[in-house]
């Protein structure tokens, strides 16, 4: 838990100092950058699990292929 404050801490204080600084031309209020941050970290949020799955289907491919060649080895 102790984490996920310090990562969200850690990804609001930038924003934060960019929009207190005045470095938006766009007239861009805090929210917008706190409502734009918080979309980011809901992307970088599903692609940890995209990351862990895509990891755990190439091992069990290797797997399989690893196990057919071993098959295939030890009949002849």
């Amino acid at each position: 838990m102790r984490a996920l404050i310090t990562t969200i801490a850690g990804t609001l204080a930038p924003v934060t100092a960019f929009a207190a600084n005045g470095l938006s031309e766009d007239n861009s209020g805090i929210f917008v950058w706190v409502f734009l941050g918080f979309c980011a970290l809901i992307v970088v949020a599903q692609v940890i699990p995209a990351v862990l799955l895509m990891t755990g289907m190439v091992k069990g491919i290797v797997s399989v292929v690893k196990d057919e060649t071993v098959t295939v080895v030890a009949k002849n």
